[in-house]
């Protein structure tokens, strides 16, 4: 009796990954570093309140730093796999740290009146939940040898999740809220999360179509 013989699927080939040595004590990993120094800072002057305009300058500032480490990286052919691990994580650090700690803030301005963050634990939850999900989704697939890089949604969410922080901070100042200022932060924040909630539906959308297409060998 003849035995058929049985069709191996071939497995996609994983491009090398370069080793993580002194070449990956760069400048841009070392300004990505410093921004997870940063994150920090601004996490205890939010804890201790009273520090609107530092944390705000200070975020600015943290995440401005965002597009010049990848800006050198690129520019001068610095880029590593160190890098491509703590940049996005010190990213969602930042941010999700940020949107932690701004939770039901409120701050004292005197004569009883309160400001507050304009922040919810939902809107947390969704910013968070939205990039531990992405996460995981992107680590399967480029494990499967498919390319699920970040695309123009992904980073817009990034830039509007910053302005609203942002906002979210000048807000509790006493020097910049004004009814007017609360309603643009409102805007702002409902904005980043809305954007934050539709790129999350959008890459489940993505990863279905990859996986419903035959992987290329």
């Amino acid at each position: 009796m003849a035995i058929e013989p049985t069709t191996q699927t071939a497995k996609p080939q994983l491009p090398a990954i370069e080793p993580i040595d002194r070449r990956s004590l760069n400048v841009p990993n070392m300004i990505t570093a410093s921004r997870l120094v940063l994150s920090v800072v601004l996490f205890e002057l939010i804890y201790l309140d009273g520090y609107w305009l530092t944390s705000a300058g200070l975020f600015v500032f943290a995440a401005a730093t965002d597009f010049l480490d990848g800006y050198v990286a690129r520019r001068y052919g610095q880029v590593t796999t160190l890098g491509r691990i703590l940049d996005p994580f010190v990213d969602k650090i930042i941010v999700g740290g940020a949107f932690i700690f701004l939770i039901n803030k409120e701050t004292d301005i005197g004569d009883g009146d309160m400001l507050s963050s304009g922040i919810n634990a939902w809107m947390a939850l969704i910013v968070i939940g939205r990039e531990m999900f992405v996460s995981s989704l992107r680590g399967f697939l480029e494990q499967q040898g498919r390319d699920f890089s970040a695309d123009w949604l992904g980073k817009a969410k990034m830039v509007t999740q910053c302005v609203a922080v942002t906002a979210s901070l000048l807000s509790m100042s006493s020097r910049v809220a004004s009814e007017s200022f609360i309603q643009l932060r409102d805007v702002l924040v409902w904005t980043a999360v809305l954007i934050t909630a539709y790129s999350g539906f959008a890459y489940i959308v993505r990863a279905i179509r990859m996986l419903k297409a035959p992987a290329r060998s």
